[in-house]
């Protein structure tokens, strides 16, 4: 599933093309990938058609586009398992697997001045979705998230807490929540409330770059130990960002069709049996809420910390 780095790329490479381009036309070829769209709304391609669209903006694992006018409203777009939007030349032909296809008439500042182009919502098991939603404040009157500077994010994204690379993000408040929580530190990880952005590939990797085995109680660890694992996510993350996401397959790439490249840096996700980086030790494999967990025996262990 794409996480905060497959999301942040896919964001940043749409922001140039997109921002202040006009909504031609709208084809929905799935309307399953319509299945967060509130059609009392109104329908989807009737209240895109027309509209002006805002710098895109990203909160965790979600992507959003605002548009110009009133009411405040934006495109929101989850990636899900599958998903992929990119930029496409008119007349492009995808290879099947085309849900929602937006034309756009980009803005001046664009290269190439106005011209058309098409933004393809690709999704082979339709677990991702676009959307039209509404845009409401933020709790903490900040900036909703990268890309954006104003305190508006959609109402589907409310309940979605900051991610670790967000300014906003309360490093204490994140500490304290670790210390309420008594479930192993991986779930509170996943928890989108709790920190967004972090999925199963970069909790798996910023746990063994922190030592921590996955089922080390969250509420165990020292106020140093928790700083730790924050800073260790955040290289994680900000590694992975530079390296354009991780791609094993086909299935995540950027606006442009490209994949990233983190896979070939991976310590612990994906190589059972592989010698740990670090002792040497066969790196395990085990399940985990109906995925998998990846870490050394040796270098993580559960142990119980003094406060």
């Amino acid at each position: 599933m794409p996480e905060l780095p497959e999301v942040e790329v896919v964001r940043a490479g749409l922001a140039p093309a997109v921002t202040g381009a006009t909504i031609l036309g709208v084809e929905v070829f799935e309307q399953r990938s319509l299945k967060r769209h509130d059609p009392l709304a109104g329908a989807f391609e009737t209240l895109l058609t027309g509209r002006v669209l805002q710098t895109p903006a990203r909160r965790g694992k979600f992507l959003w586009i605002p548009l110009q006018g009133m009411p405040r409203r934006a495109i929101v777009a989850h990636l899900g398992m599958s998903g992929q939007i990119l930029l496409r030349e008119p007349g492009w032909e995808e290879a099947g697997l085309l849900r929602i296809r937006l034309h756009l008439e980009t803005a001046a500042t664009f290269p190439g001045d106005h011209r058309e182009l098409w933004v393809h919502f690709v999704d082979q098991r339709i677990f991702g979705s676009m959307a039209v939603d509404s845009l409401v404040p933020t709790a903490d009157g900040a900036p909703a998230g990268r890309g954006t500077d104003e305190p508006l994010l959609p109402t589907q994204v409310a309940h979605i807490a900051r991610d670790p690379l967000d300014p906003a993000f309360e490093d204490a408040a994140f500490a304290a929540a670790l210390a309420r929580r008594s479930s192993g530190i991986k779930r509170v990880l996943l928890d989108q409330t709790v920190v967004s952005g972090i999925g199963n590939i970069y909790a798996d990797e910023a746990l063994w770059a922190a030592r921590l085995h996955y089922e080390q109680p969250a509420s165990s660890l020292s106020r140093a130990k928790a700083r730790t694992l924050l800073a260790e996510v955040r290289h994680v993350l900000d590694k992975a960002l530079a390296e354009g996401g991780t791609s094993f397959d086909a299935q995540y790439v950027n606006v442009n069709g490209n994949s990233g490249y983190f896979a070939h840096h991976l310590h612990s996700y994906g190589r059972k049996g592989q010698p740990c980086d670090r002792c040497g030790t066969p790196i395990r494999r085990e399940k985990f809420m109906n995925r998998s967990s990846f870490f050394c025996p040796r270098c993580q262990r559960v142990r119980i910390v003094a406060r």
